[in-house]
């Protein structure tokens, strides 16, 4: 289990690093708020088959990547092995991190049944993702997060497969 690496040692050099920066470096802002919420998600295809390799683990990437960019939100960073999906995104205030998370499963589902299941029109009822998800927020332990999803294959040529 990796929780062991959310520990609070390098909070400091961290936190005096982010006073270091101007306001406008660091966050991003809407109408009346400046903001920082990035969270680390992870979730899993159905049943937790391994299912994410070859073309599927490729397309993912490009499709995560655009339907984050329709809620306003960008992946920092991923990775996306056979049996689950880690991903670093920021998130704006102005979204539920469940509805984001919602949509990034059930869109991503449907233009994968659409691309690889041979599906054509709009349909309802295709699972490919199990129905919940892990989330946790990051603070000013981003680098350690970071560290960790990259850190998920050792393998050289399987990890950069993987990356999005």
């Amino acid at each position: 289990m990796y929780l062991g690496a959310f520990c609070m040692s390098g909070v400091k050099s961290a936190a005096s690093k982010r006073k270091d920066l101007p306001m406008s470096q660091d966050y991003h802002s809407l109408s009346h708020s400046k903001w920082d919420c990035k969270y680390h998600i992870i979730f899993i295809p159905k049943m937790r088959k391994k299912q994410l390799y070859g073309d599927i683990r490729a397309r993912l990437r490009e499709i995560f990547h655009a339907l984050a960019t329709q809620k306003d939100c960008r992946i920092v960073q991923g990775y996306l092995m056979p049996d689950h999906v880690h991903m670093l995104i920021e998130i704006p205030p102005k979204h539920k991190v469940s509805e984001v998370v919602g949509f990034l499963k059930g869109k991503s589902a449907i233009a994968i049944a659409r691309e690889f299941g041979g599906k054509t029109r709009n349909f309802n009822g295709e699972h490919f993702w199990a129905r919940g998800y892990a989330v946790s927020t990051v603070g000013l332990e981003e680098e350690v997060i970071r560290t960790y999803i990259r850190d998920q294959e050792k393998d050289e040529h399987a990890a950069e497969a993987g990356r999005f």
